[in-house]
């Protein structure tokens, strides 16, 4: 059965405050961490906005491949184990590279980010994953990403 979890979790598991929090709700995750489903909500209020662009606010690239990120995080921890104390365990997703990103349409406000990562392969502490974030049912963003699972310190 597919989980869904809020902000309460998300904070949990990733260690990400505003204003770089880049996922507002998860409405899917997999059981065996190989998918998620997740939302962002572009609101005039993010910080980005104010000085990207003065007059035409458009969320920077780099934050596209960040939201995605931190989605693949979320598909990884989401399937870990919790210890005694019903905590995530403790680790981090560590972003290790980018390819073949593809920015399609520009994010502006209002807009709301369908972030979905999919798992593609996964050996022992790294993973890779396709991301795409779709606004209203079109491709904003694609990427895969390859990451570590680290232990938090």
């Amino acid at each position: 059965m597919p989980l869904s979890y809020g902000i309460d979790r998300i904070q949990q598991l990733l260690p990400h405050r505003y204003p770089f929090l880049l996922v507002d709700r998860v409405l899917e995750a997999s059981e065996d961490g190989r998918h998620l489903v997740a939302i962002k909500n572009a609101t005039v209020n993010e910080p980005f906005f104010q000085g990207h662009f003065p007059g035409n606010p458009i969320m920077p690239g780099v934050l596209h491949i960040e939201a995605i990120a931190q989605a693949c995080g979320l598909m990884c921890l989401s399937a870990t184990t919790e210890d005694a104390t019903g905590g995530a365990r403790a680790y981090d997703t560590i972003l290790a590279s980018v390819e073949s990103a593809k920015f399609r349409r520009k994010i502006v406000p209002g807009d709301q980010l369908r972030i979905e990562t999919t798992l593609v392969q996964r050996m022992r502490n790294m993973g890779k994953a396709k991301g795409v974030i779709t606004v209203d049912g079109k491709v904003a963003t694609e990427a895969t990403l390859s990451f570590l699972l680290v232990p938090r310190t």
